[in-house]
């Protein structure tokens, strides 16, 4: 839920933010005879920054209060986590090997391991996994996200606010979705974190491969002078 609320909470604050003129607060507003609909708007862009930064930090705030480390005591450690559970647990046996943060760091040890480190992240499936759908996901949907609402307003004639909206509403109930759908097929099936990889990989794999029917749509070119038309 948190992961849906935060595109809607940044579509809606995109729209508007575009609503706002970009010197607000140091011009008189009643001075200003466009509309947002006018293709000279300039939406407050800078604002969006500044609200978001802000809840960012208030956000952090938090977490500045947790501990460095997870103290256990030397006689109750637990046999039943995992290597890569204890790892993360102060005193355990699986640090004994490792460069302890309040140690000196030791350069020729660093780059000792860096090596067996990197194969063993590379040899690790879910990883590997995780960075093909990453990839896969910048590719179907970052240029989207991008363009699309510039699409909308070129060859729809909405104003920039009008075409975050259109956005959020469009793809908020789709992101909903398939986050509600995934959640009930992973608990039907049990997926392991493999499992889960794998599925994400074939449904990130799949949403691809849809996304290319958007290069059999399309609208004719805005009549722009010197530039699709010519000035004569």
């Amino acid at each position: 839920t948190i992961a849906v609320i935060g595109p809607a909470f940044g579509f809606l604050l995109g729209s508007l933010c575009a609503k706002l003129y970009v010197d607000i607060g140091y011009v008189d507003m009643e001075t200003i005879t466009i509309t947002p609909q006018d293709a000279r708007w300039v939406g407050a862009w800078w604002l969006g920054y500044l609200i978001a930064g802000a809840i960012t930090l208030m956000s952090a705030v938090p977490f500045w209060f947790l501990p460095k480390s997870l103290p256990v005591p030397l006689v109750k450690h637990d046999s039943s986590c995992s290597p890569d559970q204890t790892r993360f647990i102060k005193d355990s046996p699986a640090m004994n090997h490792k460069i302890r943060p309040e140690e000196p760091a030791n350069l020729h040890l660093m780059l000792k391991e860096f090596v067996p480190t990197l194969k063993n992240l590379l040899g690790n499936p879910v990883y590997i996994i995780y960075l093909c759908v990453t990839i896969i996901q910048f590719n179907s949907l970052i240029g989207m996200v991008t363009y699309k609402p510039k699409y909308i307003e070129q060859h729809y004639g909405q104003s920039a606010s009008k075409a975050n909206l259109l956005m959020g509403m469009i793809n908020i109930p789709a992101v909903a979705l398939g986050m509600f759908s995934g959640g009930v097929i992973m608990k039907k099936y049990k997926l392991d974190v493999l499992g889960a990889a794998k599925f994400a990989f074939g449904t990130s794999l799949l949403g691809y491969f849809l996304s290319l029917f958007f290069l059999a749509m399309g609208c004719e070119n805005t009549k722009v002078a010197g530039i699709t038309v010519s000035y004569t």
